[in-house]
């Protein structure tokens, strides 16, 4: 069975038979102050780093700030084209917090506060981008740019009518450029964004050291989790792939996970020296210190794959068929995943129980692409930014 997937970009033809979008204007030098908002997870806002560059540099002098979610905020100090972040944990996005009008009704307030000119709703096409909209028109922004399935009338300003998926669907990343190039920013750099520090990465060197781990020698990094329990590859086969592959390098590989998800990197290290366990030992910055020297990167579908794109490290990608947005971008890779008939499913759970899109991959095949992805690296390196 096939093992990668196409993304279906429609041509210009099929857009046109789609419902009409409201007449779009250009977004001037008059449009300074932008609020950029993107309030689901960390990949999220990753995948929209290229849209926010185009805003951005569309006209000198602008300033964004990024309204998001708490792991899309604490991406934000790692993007160096957002000027402010803004965290908030919206009642209409999926969360554990507890949900008081209180709350929402001074974070619009705060937002009316501070003289925005535009803000710009990034959804992806199973998102209603209406409640924001309705934000920002409360919080007296006066222009709001979202895509929108139904008309929204006076909620935005500027819409593209929403054309996914019954006429295509596109990457994420591609999605979000073509919004905000609706209303005049054109990027001529499509690369995902995120910027290393070189504090984090000697604090990373410290780290490693005191586990017998030299940083600037060849390891893999192993990422088992991932928020939803459709996108978890069994640990199991995590664990044997591991193992093959340091039998075969030599090399050592490194579970990296939160916290939280400590029990399921301690199951796959499985008492083995080779296979490192850093639950919970990393932060952000750390985490993408070590993406950015691993050899190769084999993850669940989540945000460690998305910083990877952003610092170009090859990555084997065990891809649940939950939705075909969300690939790698602009960097080695391989897609792993076994095709089923529920595919594009949408669920954090697998519907069918069976969990064949990923179950069906063996582990002979994760091996075997990670090795493939070891020359990939020294080919593709894009330049990125090390700040201070």
């Amino acid at each position: 069975m096939k093992r990668d997937i196409a993304i279906t970009v429609q041509p210009a033809d099929a857009h046109a038979r789609a419902p009409a979008t409201a007449p779009q204007r250009i977004w001037g030098e008059d449009v300074r102050r932008i609020l950029c908002i993107r309030l689901d997870n960390l990949g999220d806002v990753l995948m929209t780093t290229p849209a926010m560059h185009a805003l951005k540099h569309a006209y000198p002098g602008r300033h964004l700030t990024l309204l998001a979610s708490g792991s899309g905020a604490h991406a934000a100090r790692f993007i160096d084209d957002i000027d402010d972040v803004i965290e908030y944990d919206a009642p209409w996005v999926k969360h554990d917090k507890p949900v008081d009008a209180r709350t929402d009704l001074a974070m619009c307030e705060r937002l009316a506060s501070l003289g925005f000119d535009a803000a710009v709703i990034f959804t992806v096409y199973s998102q209603n981008p209406l409640p924001a909209a309705m934000f920002c028109h409360l919080a007296n922004i006066p222009r709001r740019l979202a895509h929108c399935r139904e008309n929204p009338y006076g909620l935005l300003t500027d819409w593209v009518a929403e054309r996914e998926p019954q006429h295509g669907t596109r990457h994420e990343v591609e999605r979000q450029l073509a919004l905000v190039a609706s209303v005049g920013a054109l990027a001529d750099d499509t690369r995902m964004r995120f910027a290393l520090r070189t504090d984090d990465e000697a604090s990373l060197g410290q780290k490693l050291a005191a586990r017998g781990i030299d940083l600037h020698a060849p390891f893999f990094v192993l990422h088992p989790g991932a928020t939803a329990a459709s996108r978890r590859y069994p640990p199991e086969r995590f664990t044997e792939a591991a193992r093959v592959l340091a039998g075969r390098t030599g090399w050592p590989v490194l579970v990296t996970g939160s916290s939280s998800e400590a029990a399921l990197c301690e199951t796959v290290s499985a008492g083995d020296a080779r296979i490192v366990d850093l639950a919970g030992a990393l932060g952000l910055g750390e985490l993408a210190a070590l993406i950015d020297r691993a050899r190769v990167l084999i993850s669940n579908n989540s945000g460690p794959v998305h910083i990877a794109s952003a610092l170009g490290t090859p990555v084997v990608d065990l891809y649940a068929l939950t939705n075909p947005q969300h690939m790698p971008w602009q960097t080695p890779h391989r897609v792993l995943y076994r095709d089923v008939p529920c595919r594009w499913c949408y669920r954090s759970v697998c519907p069918e129980g069976h969990h064949m899109c990923l179950a069906g991959v063996s582990v002979d095949e994760v091996v075997d692409a990670a090795l493939a992805m070891l020359d990939a690296r020294t080919e593709h390196r894009p330049a990125h930014l090390t700040l201070p």
